[in-house]
This record gives C-alpha cells, sequence and structure tokens, in this order.
C-alpha cells in the first residue's frame, strides 16, 4: 500500500492536459484558458470623462467660481472634433472622449448655463473626474493567465480586448466503467439479489461539475468476456474510471483482464480508509483508475484522486484543501491507514462525525458536510483538539 499523497501524485505524474483549441468566446465558458488572454487594444482608447458635466482647460479654472463660453459638445461615440480654446467649454457626457487641451470634468451638478455662457462653482482641479487612456489595460498586456477557467467577467474582459476567441484546453472525456452481475441501470426491475447502478450516475455528475465529459460505458458484468469487451470500447478516451471488480474474489475479473490485456498497474492498493482496493495504471496508452465497488469508498476517493486527476487533464493545477477545525468529540487512535470520516460542522464551529460511518452508506454521505482526516498512526483526539477537514462542495465550512 502507498500512502494518499503518494498515489496522487504519480496519478498526476502520468496525466497531461489535454490537447489546445480555439473556441468563440460563446463557447468557451467552463473550459480552461491554455494560453493567457492577451489585450488586442488598449483600453480606454482615449482618455474619457467620467461623469457627465463640462471639459474644460484646468488653467481657465482661476478663482472658485469662473465663467466659460460654451464651445460644442462631446457625445459617447462622437466626439467634439477638435482642441478646446482658451476660455471655453464643452459640454460631455459620461464616456465621451476628453477634447484635445481639456484637462478636466467639471460635473454638471456645479454648473449654470445661460445660452452659452458657462458658471461653473469650481476651482482648477486638473485630471479630476477624467479616466486616462489605458486605466484599464494597454494593448499587449496580459489580462488573465493560462491554467484558470473562463467565467463570464473574463469573458466580457476578452471581448472588450478584442478578443473573439480563446484558447482552452479540449474538453477532456472521461469513461465510466461499473461492474458487476449485482446492478441493474436505474429505471430497471431490480431481482432480489441486485441493486440500482447508483455511483456511475454521481461520478458522472462530479465528471460534469469539474468541466469534463462523462462517458458511460455501461455495466460489464462478472465474466471476462463482458471486461475485454468494455475495455475496447474505452478507446479514444483521456481517462477511464472503473467501479468495483477489484477484489480477488472468483467472479471479479477486471484487474485479471486488464493484465492479460497487458495493461501495467502503477500501484494496487493505498493506506486509505475507506478505499484501500483502489488501484491506478494503463493500457494501451490509457491511463484507468479502479475505484472500490462501495458507494462511499469511490465517492470519498473521487475527492481526494478523481478532482485532482481530472483537473490535471483541463490544464488546472488543484489538490485538495484542508482547514483545521476543532473537534467536539473524543476520537480513538488512528491506525496505518489514512481515514476520513463523515463529518458534521456544528453551529459553534466544532465538528463530530456521523454515527454512520459504514462505507456503503450513502444517505450518511450526503448528510455531512465535512470529511474528517486522520493521519497514519495519529493520536488520540479529545474534545476541542485540532483535526484537519475537507469541507465538501456546496456545504458551509
Amino acid at each position: 500500500m502507498i500512502p494518499v499523497d503518494q498515489a496522487r501524485e504519480r496519478i498526476l505524474d502520468a496525466l497531461k492536459p489535454t490537447t489546445i483549441i480555439s473556441l468563440p468566446y460563446a463557447e468557451s465558458l467552463g473550459r480552461v484558458l491554455a494560453k493567457p488572454v492577451v489585450a488586442a487594444r488598449t483600453q480606454p482608447p482615449f482618455d474619457a470623462s467620467a461623469m457627465d458635466g463640462y471639459a474644460v482647460r484646468s488653467r481657465d479654472m482661476t478663482g472658485e467660481t469662473n465663467t466659460l463660453t460654451l464651445q460644442g459638445e462631446s457625445a459617447a461615440g462622437h466626439s467634439l472634433g477638435r482642441a478646446i480654446a482658451p476660455g471655453t467649454a464643452a459640454r460631455i457626457s459620461t464616456g465621451a472622449p476628453v477634447p484635445a487641451g481639456a484637462d478636466q470634468v467639471v460635473i454638471q451638478e456645479k454648473t449654470e448655463r445661460e445660452g452659452d455662457q458657462l458658471t461653473l462653482h469650481e476651482a482648477a482641479r486638473p485630471h479630476a473626474n477624467i479616466r486616462k487612456a489605458g486605466i484599464d489595460f494597454f494593448d499587449g498586456d496580459t489580462l488573465v493567465p493560462a491554467g484558470l477557467k473562463v467565467n463570464a467577467d473574463m469573458i466580457a474582459l476578452a471581448v472588450g480586448a478584442g478578443r473573439v476567441s480563446l484558447d482552452v484546453h479540449r474538453q477532456p472525456r472521461i469513461g465510466i466503467l461499473s461492474t458487476g452481475d449485482e446492478l441493474v441501470e436505474p429505471g430497471e426491475t431490480t431481482g432480489p439479489d441486485q441493486i440500482v447502478n447508483s455511483v456511475s450516475k454521481g461520478l458522472a455528475a462530479l465528471v460534469s461539475a469539474s468541466g469534463c465529459e462523462p462517458v458511460y460505458l455501461g455495466i460489464a458484468r462478472d465474466n471476462p468476456q463482458s471486461v475485454h469487451d468494455h475495455f475496447e470500447d474505452a478507446k479514444g478516451l483521456d481517462l477511464l474510471v472503473t467501479i468495483g471488480g477489484a477484489s480477488v474474489g472468483d467472479h471479479d475479473h477486471l484487474r485479471r483482464v486488464f493484465a492479460e490485456e497487458g495493461g501495467a498497474l502503477d500501484f494496487e492498493k493505498i493506506a486509505l480508509k475507506p478505499g484501500k482496493p483502489t488501484w491506478f495504471g494503463e493500457i494501451r496508452g490509457l491511463p484507468v483508475l479502479g475505484l472500490p465497488g462501495n458507494p462511499v469508498s469511490a465517492l470519498v476517493v473521487s475527492r481526494l484522486l478523481l478532482q485532482p486527476a481530472l483537473a490535471r487533464l483541463n490544464g488546472e493545477h488543484k489538490s485538495p484543501v484542508f482547514i483545521p477545525a476543532r473537534c467536539a468529540v473524543d476520537l480513538p487512535e488512528n491506525d496505518h491507514r489514512e481515514t476520513y470520516l463523515r463529518g458534521q460542522l456544528n453551529q459553534d464551529g466544532s465538528v463530530e462525525p456521523l454515527r454512520n460511518q459504514d462505507s456503503s452508506a450513502l444517505s450518511a454521505l450526503v448528510r455531512a458536510s465535512c470529511l474528517i482526516r486522520r493521519p497514519i498512526n495519529g493520536p488520540a483526539v479529545h474534545p476541542g483538539g485540532a483535526v484537519d477537514i475537507l469541507v465538501l462542495e456546496g456545504r458551509q465550512a
């Protein structure tokens, strides 16, 4: 068995980000930038007014109250078209170009107008209410670094910077393969010895939420030919995730067929509870992550290993983020496996494990707001003692 951190590093070392494609900005939402977003223009491209008012030369503002002659108007999209003359002012609207020669905008509320005569109740304030050209960015500036997931704000920025497409990583295609005669698909009639294939659906949702495309390959039944056929269906994927079938029982054929067809194991067990039978390897150039068949085990391992793997394929760099917390109850010494307890965050900020820690109990995982990490051979923890927790997505820390 190898430690969890070592297993994660081995998986990440074996994976590479997907190829780079160029997508129109409207199709890039949620994809990961493969190259930085670089401005193709300056914003704003000219000195612009930040307020509605009048553009003036500050040198003409000789007192606390000044009288100037109205020369014309600079509106958004329609500049004055000439330099402002001494002793004059130009009507100006928010976002409009500041006329050449002007270096101050007096807001409308501080002015009075009679015909073309303006009284401005303001002293000289050079650069007041003017947004300088390039205050947002200049042509050639790097606006967003590679490795970030594209969001609505980034799209608005990229379009404003003159970009019509973004260089992103191709969406990884992740195969999901269930195993076992005991499984039936949702909506099918279950026999007296069968259960619904639910874990694959949860994993597909996790894959989608991670920005990847889940490719469901169905259920490999408990015979070598079925396993072989499903491995054939996995060609062209970026990662294959299998569920169950990795033990040493008479009906567990997954690992046997994997080896017979030239698959190479990187590791076959990890020092983890729940999740010890997790394995990883490669078959014909396809990385394969084998998850345990127990539902909670599979979904806990997915937080620790699968999500970082999906991030790597997407060009991101992510690992589980643990935060310190105060334990509300006694916890015994831990054994030789890193243990994750389904836990509940209390209103006072403390945490405690749920009663049901069975690796098949999905209801307890849903009720949990965090996973409490117990290190290998960790000492006992008493009320008030420190523990590390992983807050589960969508739940409050």
